[in-house]
């Protein structure tokens, strides 16, 4: 998907879940910090981050999980903050929960995973940071 503005501002709309793979506790780490913002504007985040789900952490008030599978719910995105070798795995997951966007932010680009989501029904965005295209919109997930 490209950065026009209507299909990203379809894909930001509330209510939405969103599973962070890769979520760190650290502040200082993007994915906490994108994590944050987007759980500030309403979406609910889902931290998926075997290390922390093994600790039973809970990272910004949520339970972590160890991977998509394990989440007991529906989740609408599934947010990608690991390399770009690793995310094949991750997209098969993606699929296999239903869920309807597969997201790889900035530096990540696995055309497979990309290929597979789309081929299996799903919304799929490379390279690009979903807070940065949040806030460009106007914060597109207030629109509902």
């Amino acid at each position: 998907m490209n950065t026009d503005t209507l299909p990203l501002r379809l894909l930001l709309r509330l209510p939405c879940t969103i599973a962070v793979v890769g979520l760190s506790t650290e502040p200082d780490r993007p994915s906490f910090r994108v994590a944050q913002y987007m759980q500030q504007h309403g979406f609910r985040i889902v931290p998926v981050n075997p290390r922390y789900a093994a600790a039973g952490q809970a990272i910004l008030g949520e339970p972590c999980y160890a991977s998509l599978t394990d989440i007991p719910f529906a989740v609408d995105m599934v947010d990608v903050f690991r390399r770009t070798e690793d995310v094949l795995p991750i997209a098969e997951q993606a699929v296999q929960i239903g869920a309807k966007c597969l997201w790889q932010q900035i530096g990540v680009t696995n055309h497979e995973a990309d290929a597979l989501a789309r081929a299996s029904g799903l919304d799929s965005v490379m390279n690009l940071c979903i807070k940065i295209e949040h806030a460009r919109l106007g914060g597109a997930g207030q629109l509902g």
